[in-house]
């Protein structure tokens, strides 16, 4: 049986040289670090989404802007078990305070440089090169 991939979205917020990373608290990937994201609901646009998740997981308010990044990331299993497709999107914070939430149980500003030292999510590497 074939199933399609799942749409999914992630926020590139970039301030003062640092980017917004939350530690993954369930779910693929749990105890690693990305952007915050997750999932785009039945009919949501993709900014919707990029929204939702970011006050969501990390309290913040965002304007959302362009996609600056798209992959996708599978399963290594035989047959995959799950395939997301993902779309990441420039924001800038507009209101909110920081504070973790929903499926992410840490959320922190971080240099480039020092994120490359935390545990990321595959995902993660290859948009850190596109955006340093």
């Amino acid at each position: 049986m074939e199933v399609a991939p799942t749409p999914g979205v992630g926020a590139v917020v970039i301030a003062d040289g640092r980017i917004l990373l939350i530690r993954r608290g369930r779910g693929a990937y749990a105890g690693y670090w990305a952007v915050p994201g997750g999932r785009q609901r039945l009919g949501e646009t993709m900014r919707d989404a990029v929204a939702r998740e970011v006050l969501e997981e990390t309290g913040l308010v965002v304007s959302v802007g362009d996609p600056v990044w798209a992959g996708d990331i599978v399963d290594d299993s035989d047959p995959p078990r799950w395939h997301y497709a993902i779309v990441d999107f420039a924001a800038t914070v507009v209101g909110g305070r920081l504070a973790a939430g929903d499926d992410a149980d840490a959320a922190e500003w971080v240099s480039l440089d020092d994120a490359l030292s935390y545990r990321l999510t595959p995902t993660m590497l290859d948009l850190i090169s596109r955006i340093s």
